[in-house]
């Protein structure tokens, strides 16, 4: 699903050129539940970017379901966003003048689904997250884990290939964050492909697999028991 051959990306700050991700290779295969996880400055948000098609690689090659994305034009990058990666981020990033089916629904606008499709898809995914009877509440009138909860229905309401989750209990209190992680679990369950973002080690021991990064290089990546 995901290849990523000797990666680096450098940005400069003025004169001075910063290498965040230093020749990095990974594989994550299809319907596998990873944790990327590393300290603050570590490279793992720099990858994250990668992985999710909202930055491109300064050396390498990444490959998403076998199309090389690296020389991608931007229509075609938001295309991949938009069609194979649902997003989850620590903000939540919800609309506060809309309702949780009217957050929900967003990406299928983006993608010209009809209405009546739209309201369907997007209702069996809120069940899906256990949110059916909050489908007219706004984000002020939700709790931050159901806030959370909508972010994940929007991310599936697309049938994406990949869930790429950014630190999803950042801003969480430990059991709404705990709730969070098991409905990943149980979506990784059912057949999608999750890669959790986190600085957490006890939340990255959660997934079935981890990845560790440290000055933009893997130091590690194993099998959790």
């Amino acid at each position: 699903m995901i290849e990523i051959c000797n990666m680096s990306k450098i940005y400069r700050i003025g004169n001075v050129a910063v290498k965040a991700l230093d020749n990095i290779s990974l594989s994550i295969k299809q319907h596998e539940f990873v944790s990327i996880v590393g300290p603050s400055g570590s490279g793992k948000s720099t990858l994250m970017n990668m992985i999710g098609c909202l930055d491109v690689p300064t050396s390498g090659e990444y490959r998403l379901d076998g199309m090389e994305v690296s020389g991608l034009t931007d229509d075609q990058l938001a295309y991949i966003r938009n069609h194979k990666i649902g997003f989850v981020f620590q903000g939540f990033n919800l609309i506060q003048k809309l309702n949780a089916l009217e957050n929900v629904e967003l990406p299928l606008i983006y993608q010209g689904i009809p209405t009546s499709e739209r309201y369907e898809r997007s209702v069996e995914a809120l069940k899906l997250v256990g949110l059916e009877d909050r489908i007219h509440h706004r984000p002020a009138e939700l709790s931050g884990g159901q806030q959370q909860r909508v972010a994940i229905a929007r991310a599936l309401v697309g049938n994406p290939q990949i869930i790429l989750a950014d630190e999803p209990t950042g801003n969480l209190d430990s059991k709404s964050g705990k709730d969070i992680i098991n409905l990943l679990k149980e979506l990784h369950l059912k057949g999608s492909t999750i890669v959790l973002i986190t600085h957490d080690n006890d939340i990255a021991m959660m997934a079935e697999r981890i990845v560790r990064i440290q000055d933009g290089q893997i130091n590690d990546d194993r099998v959790v028991s």
